[in-house]
């Protein structure tokens, strides 16, 4: 077992691996402990154990982490196993994982191995970025795009209601042109994902399911202070698939387009539009409680 780790994640999430890998040395599983240096580091690193026929890395951190190793286990025999150590953790909580450390260490211990399908968004250059559980663009993605990451370390959730903030004052609210399986939509921000969560618990496509086919995708119209006031009512209360002005829709293929508007993949800034999104190549194994 490879355990793949971003020491910036903070002395918390440090206590917290520890406390995971302590479980485990316990139990007789003793995981080696690799960790990334820069932007790019875990999705080599995975890479290469998946090549060397290591049967299970773990991706301890947040959903931006796995995503990257997944990315670097794609088309491989190795499955993915999650420490959820990070700020929304989105993609443990779709799938069950725990997010005490001990309870998620006994998930790699003793987990079933299940099929999950990622997405896969192409840019226009036709650079390729694979992702678990969401992208979005518009407002969400100028939020992550703008977020000071000392301050996320320092708050947590809270610098982004900050930055979502500041945000609303200069965010145009520009057009998006989605096209869904060849029917044309505007927008002013885009949600695709693959599971029901969206920042968190917070259900905004209770239709989707992570090992299906295709994409649930929400389409909001709205802008402005009032849109962004209701959007933010709506999250904690769980109505966001009800908010005025959102449409949600089922798609296998969905291109969006918009001069200069903001992507982002699990929480991760993706550059901008346009981009392409499609179900990645082939399932990904995944070890679940």
């Amino acid at each position: 077992m490879l355990v793949i780790f971003n020491p910036t994640a903070g002395a918390g999430r440090r206590r917290r691996l520890s406390r995971a890998v302590d479980w485990l040395c316990r139990e007789g599983l003793p995981p080696d402990v690799a960790e990334t240096q820069a932007p790019g580091d875990a999705w080599l690193i995975a890479r290469d154990a998946a090549l060397r026929g290591e049967s299970l890395i773990v991706a301890a951190g947040g959903d931006g982490t796995i995503a990257e190793v997944a990315a670097g286990i794609a088309g491989s025999a190795a499955a993915l196993g999650i420490l959820p150590l990070g700020t929304a953790n989105v993609l443990a909580l779709e799938l069950g994982v725990p997010l005490a450390p001990e309870a998620a260490a006994a998930v790699l211990a003793t987990g079933t191995r299940r099929l999950i399908r990622p997405g896969l968004l192409t840019d226009a250059a036709g650079g390729q970025r694979l992702f678990v559980q969401m992208v979005g663009a518009g407002f969400d993605a100028a939020v992550v795009q703008g977020l000071d990451l000392a301050l996320k370390r320092r708050l947590g959730r809270a610098a982004y209601v900050l930055q979502a903030l500041r945000q609303a004052a200069r965010h145009p609210f520009a057009p998006i042109e989605a096209v869904l399986d060849g029917t044309p939509y505007r927008a002013t921000s885009v949600i695709v994902t693959k599971g029901r969560l969206y920042a968190g618990r917070h259900l905004l496509a209770p239709a989707a399911r992570p090992a299906a086919p295709g994409f649930q995708v929400a389409l909001l119209a709205g802008s402005g202070a009032p849109s962004l006031l209701a959007a933010g009512l709506a999250l904690p209360l769980g109505l966001l698939p009800r908010l005025p002005g959102l449409r949600l829709l089922p798609a296998r293929c969905i291109t969006l387009s918009g001069p200069g508007i903001a992507l982002q993949a699990d929480g991760d800034p993706a550059g901008s539009l346009p981009a392409r999104i499609e179900d990645a190549p082939a399932c990904l194994p995944v070890l679940l409680p």
